[in-house]
């Protein structure tokens, strides 16, 4: 037990009352991150400098049709891939509790799942390349990340493994245990520092080789993932596995060869809009 121990600081899962509706932090992320993604995207698209020469893109106006889009597939997508994955038995049991959404419970391999079906009926539709689109999603992704994880902190949720870091915390949901506040690991790692990263290589030119942003984002949320889940305690009914692995383990790490993968392909390709 280390000798000193953080406070939780206990905030109200709701942030306001509209009358009779409560308005949680939850719902705030994200709109934040959608709305950060939004602005992002449309910047994108508008620096010339940054695409090559006659590279088709959406325009200003075609990215307030793709940002609904994929906020559809991310809700939809997320909240299924917490019912099929995690807990199957317990939804289907009580089907209801599908649609309960404020209760928590959306899987981000789900929602990139439900992300990518929408970039692929949007790209088809506006016949914009399938890599631009997701280049430009992929860029703005640890924005909502960001804001998302710190949603889970503020309910809490997905609190870490016990630790005697002097920073560890008790989270009063969880037991009298001080514990890694691995959500805020997650926040930083997976939206600050890898959003950053990505930020910096559109800025450097890395829209001109389609599928360059989204590689990188794959090897980038793959690794953060992984080494996060070292620090957080993973459900024992739902997401432990043998040998110390856990269920965020499994499904990140194939993310990190996909992405390797698209890297590889976009850089050996020559410099051309797809």
């Amino acid at each position: 037990m280390p000798i000193f121990v953080m406070p939780f600081p206990i905030i109200d899962p709701v942030a306001i009352h509209l009358g009779p509706f409560p308005i949680r932090w939850y719902a705030l992320a994200y709109l934040g991150g959608f709305a950060v993604a939004w602005i992002g995207m449309r910047y994108l698209v508008s620096r010339e400098t940054l695409w090559l020469k006659g590279a088709m893109r959406p325009s200003r106006e075609g990215i307030d049709d793709l940002v609904a889009n994929v906020a559809l597939g991310i809700i939809i997508g997320g909240r299924l891939g917490h019912v099929l994955i995690y807990d199957p038995k317990f939804y289907f049991a009580h089907p209801i509790e599908i649609l309960q959404t404020w209760k928590g419970g959306m899987a981000f391999h789900g929602g990139l799942i439900g992300a990518i079906i929408a970039m692929i009926f949007y790209a088809r539709r506006s016949n914009a390349p399938f890599l631009t689109i997701s280049d430009l999603c992929a860029a703005v992704t640890p924005a909502g990340l960001f804001f998302g994880r710190l949603a889970n902190f503020i309910k809490p949720e997905m609190w870490g493994r016990a630790s005697d870091a002097p920073w560890a915390m008790v989270f009063p949901a969880a037991d009298d245990l001080p514990r890694h506040p691995s959500q805020l690991y997650e926040a930083g790692l997976e939206g600050l520092v890898l959003g950053g990263c990505l930020w910096a290589a559109t800025q450097a030119g890395a829209l001109k080789r389609p599928g360059l942003i989204t590689g990188l984002f794959g090897i980038g949320y793959g690794l953060a993932r992984i080494f996060c889940e070292f620090f957080r305690e993973p459900d024992p009914v739902q997401e432990a596995l043998p040998n110390g692995l856990t269920m965020g383990m499994v499904l990140s790490l194939p993310l990190v060869f996909i992405g390797a993968g698209i890297v590889f392909l976009s850089l050996r390709r020559r410099g051309v809009a797809e």
